[in-house]
């Protein structure tokens, strides 16, 4: 047995675990699942565990992208983003995949994942009844017992183990299995790799501009980007310009002598009240 991929594969499992949705440790779901399960920070830290921190970076953006506009309602999630952060980005450092591989590979056991966490989900019906009945019958310990204690030794069981078989047996076997894919294969894989970031960026567009000048806006960052290549500090003070300058002209047009639409539509309404 490979001691150092035990000792790397359960590390990076039991931050599977900490950063859970249901998982209270972290001060609750501002340390743990707003924190340690983005793929941002788990990449930084998986790279930590496994030596490649630059890589671990390049990938963990790269999936952050696909799920930049993911949103929870109701606790109902169309990918569990835990899976994604954790076993499946480590699967994809320890396999050697390129980026676009890694990001194909982190959707498909993102959407898996969500068979853990509706399971999780139907076994705490079990626990709910038997706290019911720890307090109909005055039950103090038993009602901790099956509000805290069993509902995490289950989360911990079903995101511990599923994470760790993955990264420590899975490793070499998706390694074996990539190379002896046909080329055509992995060709189609790098194209959903290189879409699904764009995609997630979209959605995120779709949620957060509310005017159409706004695009103008993200077009100028990424001309910037791509073609000025400026890096991110000076791509973040050429932001900070741009929205003050656009924020002075908003600030200076609504205080104008000629009014808002509102305030002259205010005007005009009180004129036909007087008459």
């Amino acid at each position: 047995m490979n001691g150092t991929l035990f000792l790397q594969a359960s590390a990076i499992s039991l931050l599977c675990y900490l950063g859970a949705l249901s998982t209270p440790w972290l001060m609750g779901l501002t340390g743990g699942w707003y924190t340690l399960s983005r793929p941002l920070v788990s990449g930084f830290l998986i790279g930590i565990i496994l030596g490649d921190v630059t890589q671990g970076i390049i990938v963990g953006v790269a999936v952050q992208a696909v799920y930049i506009a993911m949103v929870t309602p109701g606790g109902q999630m169309p990918a569990d983003l835990n899976f994604v952060a954790y076993p499946a980005i480590a699967l994809a450092l320890l396999s050697d995949s390129s980026t676009e591989v890694a990001v194909t590979l982190a959707t498909t056991i993102g959407v898996i994942g969500t068979i853990v966490f509706n399971f999780y989900q139907v076994s705490n019906s079990f626990w709910n009844h038997r706290a019911v009945k720890a307090i109909n019958e005055n039950n103090d310990k038993g009602f901790f017992f099956n509000t805290v204690v069993g509902p995490q030794l289950v989360n911990f069981a079903l995101r511990f183990i599923p994470s760790f078989l993955v990264i420590y047996f899975g490793s070499s076997f998706a390694k074996q299995l990539l190379d002896s894919m046909p080329q055509y294969i992995m060709d189609v894989m790098g194209y959903l790799g290189g879409a699904l970031p764009a995609i997630g960026i979209v959605m995120l567009l779709t949620a957060v501009v509310k005017q159409n000048i706004m695009i103008l806006f993200f077009l100028f960052g990424f001309i910037c980007i791509v073609f000025l290549n400026l890096n991110m500090i000076a791509l973040a003070i050429v932001a900070a310009v741009v929205a003050f300058i656009y924020y002075s002209a908003v600030s200076n047009d609504g205080g104008s002598s000629h009014g808002t639409p509102a305030t002259i539509e205010g005007a005009v309404e009180e004129e036909e009240e007087e008459f």
